[in-house]
């Protein structure tokens, strides 16, 4: 798998309009430009970045266009103070990019607060959102996670370098299963590690409100739906898994064991196969 350098390299970067400010946001893009289906579009949660997806995409883009980007305020995109962060504005980034790509309809996969905004967007959007999966993801009121809320407060804001790296390092080892790969977590780290990524990172999880969870109508989402879950999970349990699965109108659930949190990471060639499969429409 490609290092966070290489995947760096290889995205691209355009500037949309959210919420009356000008914001770059970088995207990596890969697959076949001719399709005759709709992209498939990757959404990352928090404290990750696009990089999250670097064991599926390659998969996927044997097949499909997709598009991974990174949120405003996450990875390659812009950084700087004086935005929205939360998963509504994120929701508005995502509707703002594809326009931009002159895409109008899309698979989505999404994976922790990008679920959120997943799935958002698919209940104001039905007509776009030919399938989505999603995997691990906020809904209702599963969130923010004790993590995440810590990373909001001020006192995080003032930690030393070396401590927040130290505080990542146990969100994304803990957040495995099993050993993780040390290129996996440097490369989810190494935006936060500067002076403006220290700074965005707390700006990212003060933007962190459930009441964009649960004001979803959820029975708007019309999309057929995979949960695509690493069961071992406690950050958001399979029982949300389960919960989405009797609200939404066509829903399959899709446990993945030896996986927690980080299942694109941990399972990733399964993840792949699976979702593989649920896009051709040739799941058994």
């Amino acid at each position: 798998m490609v290092d966070h350098e290489t995947w760096s390299e290889r995205q691209s970067a355009t500037t949309v309009a959210v919420d009356g400010h000008d914001l770059e946001v970088a995207y990596h893009e890969d697959g076949p430009g001719d399709s005759d289906e709709p992209p498939v579009v990757f959404v990352h949660g928090i404290p990750t970045w696009s990089f999250l997806w670097r064991g599926v995409v390659p998969t996927i883009a044997e097949d499909r266009r997709t598009i991974a980007p990174d949120m405003v305020g996450y990875g390659n995109s812009a950084m700087h103070d004086g935005f929205d962060r939360s998963i509504r504005a994120q929701e508005a980034m995502l509707e703002a990019l594809l326009d931009d790509l002159d895409v109008d309809r899309v698979a989505l996969v999404a994976h922790d607060i990008g679920g959120g905004v997943a799935l958002r967007f698919a209940a104001h959007n039905p007509e776009m959102v030919e399938r989505l999966v999603l995997s691990n993801a906020v809904c209702y009121d599963s969130w923010p996670v004790e993590f995440v809320s810590n990373l909001g407060l001020p006192k995080t804001a003032a930690l030393e370098r070396d401590d927040l790296e130290e505080r990542l390092d146990a969100a994304f080892v803990e957040g495995a299963y099993g050993e993780a790969d040390p290129a996996f977590v440097a490369g989810m780290k190494a935006p936060w590690l500067t002076d403006e990524g220290h700074v965005s990172l707390v700006r990212d999880a003060v933007a962190t409100n459930t009441n964009h969870t649960t004001e979803i109508d959820y029975g708007a989402i019309s999309a057929e739906t995979l949960l695509l879950w690493g069961e071992d999970d406690v950050m958001q349990p399979y029982e949300y898994a389960e919960r989405l699965a009797d609200e939404l109108s066509s829903a399959e659930l899709a446990p993945l064991s030896e996986a927690y949190h980080w299942v694109p990471e941990d399972r990733s060639d399964a993840y792949a196969d699976r979702l593989r499969e649920f896009l051709a429409g040739t799941e058994t």
